[in-house]
């Protein structure tokens, strides 16, 4: 991984492949090597860009509250000290899909499409607002292990724990190798998030939604519902997986991301 001084944090990244830039932007309470399997496998066909968000992996830190306007604005700085000034693919997971909302609504002129897998457009309900604000208080009182094993069972599907235990084993892995201040902080970030629901029919570049058969977080009822919602945009369901589809069941992600970014190019 290369460190890259952005807005005040160091940002740690991996970077690989050349062509059209593919941006991928991890959940919470994860890190880059959510996307180990499209990282190795992209990175022949594009140039695939996948660093730690700020407060996670070994990316800096940041305490109290990091918004995801911030973390948008992070990646927009990330992208200009790399160099690179084409638009890009930006893909994002969960509260990278809630990141992704804000890179289009603050720099759309970078983007030559949108991935999004296993996000929402609404905003929280009170009550789990509430739920996320007393996470990062418990998580600065007694660390990671009872967010680890509080969301673990809802991330991946039932046949992912069967099939795959090392795959489970590595999210748990992920999630500790984070700094629980940095987790504190995109909770708090993720309570106050502004609702995007508005901001659906608005989105005009190219549109892939990755939804997972069994995910229990953003059913693919609700994922194809922002589809239909986004001129011109597709819904692909990625079988027997949850919420981590890129980690379930990579093949299938990783040519609906291929196919995807085959058709950007002219």
């Amino acid at each position: 991984m290369n460190n890259y001084l952005v807005n005040g944090v160091e940002l740690a990244a991996v970077d690989r492949g050349m062509g059209l830039p593919l941006l991928l932007v991890h959940g919470f309470p994860l890190n880059h090597t959510l996307w180990q399997a499209q990282f190795e496998d992209c990175a022949d066909h594009c140039h695939v860009i996948a660093p730690d968000l700020r407060g996670f992996g070994t990316s800096g830190v940041s305490e109290g509250e990091v918004s995801m306007e911030q973390m948008a604005d992070d990646l927009a700085g990330l992208l200009d000290t790399m160099g690179i000034q084409e638009p890009v693919v930006f893909c994002g997971l969960s509260m990278g899909g809630y990141i992704a909302w804000e890179f289009w609504r603050r720099h759309r002129s970078r983007l030559a499409g949108l991935i999004l897998c296993h996000t929402r457009a609404a905003a929280d309900s009170p009550e789990a607002s509430a739920n996320r604000l007393l996470t990062a208080d418990r998580v600065l009182a007694e660390g990671l292990a009872p967010i680890a094993d509080a969301m673990i069972p809802r991330l991946a599907a039932e046949v992912t724990f069967t099939r795959y235990p090392e795959r489970v084993e590595t999210v748990r892995r992920m999630i500790f190798s984070n700094d629980p201040r940095g987790v504190a902080a995109a909770s708090r970030g993720m309570a106050r998030r502004a609702d995007a629901t508005a901001l659906l029919p608005e989105i005009a570049c190219p549109t892939l939604l990755i939804a997972g058969q069994y995910d229990q977080l953003a059913p693919p009822s609700e994922m194809r519902a922002m589809a239909e919602a986004i001129p011109n945009a597709r819904l692909v369901e990625i079988r027997d997986a949850g919420h981590l589809s890129p980690m379930e069941n990579p093949a299938e992600v990783n040519a609906a991301i291929l196919s995807f970014l085959g058709e950007l190019r002219p």
